[in-house]
């Protein structure tokens, strides 16, 4: 059975196997700073490992409830989120638009503009919540 593992500060999903009466650790998938698991990540690992079992909805409700509060103790993850929104504004904002008229890749302009479809989206969520007081920013 697969499960995740954090080495440093990456989390691995990782499985056991035996061979030759010792136990070694099969890396399934690198997941990062924060242990997401996607439907891609769960395509990828289903096909490149197709005999390993692997309870996919336990390991996302463990890595979303159990492992990982990412923000709650540890401003170096909330710095690094920063940083990341500040260079994803920058690179947003220095796309030529004009530019992707002319790219020959009609599926990569569809891939943008649905990205930033969702991107959008997920920013209204939540700045929703925030107006809302859903999200209590500070200890009271």
């Amino acid at each position: 059975m697969a499960f995740i593992r954090k080495r440093g500060q990456s989390y691995y999903l990782v499985h056991n196997v035996r061979e030759d009466g010792r136990v070694r650790q099969m890396h399934l998938a690198n997941l990062g700073h924060r242990p997401r698991i996607s439907d891609e990540l769960i395509r990828g690992v289903s096909s490149q490992h197709p005999f390993v079992e692997i309870d996919w909805k336990g390991l996302r409700k463990k890595a979303s409830q159990e492992l990982v509060q990412p923000f709650e103790d540890d401003s170096r993850q909330l710095h690094e989120l920063l940083a990341s929104i500040h260079n994803l504004h920058l690179d947003i904002g220095d796309l030529h638009l004009p530019v992707l008229a002319m790219t020959h890749d009609r599926e990569l302009v569809g891939q943008l503009t649905s990205s930033l479809k969702l991107l959008r989206t997920t920013l209204d969520v939540k700045l929703n919540q925030l107006r809302r007081g859903k999200v209590q920013l500070y200890p009271r």
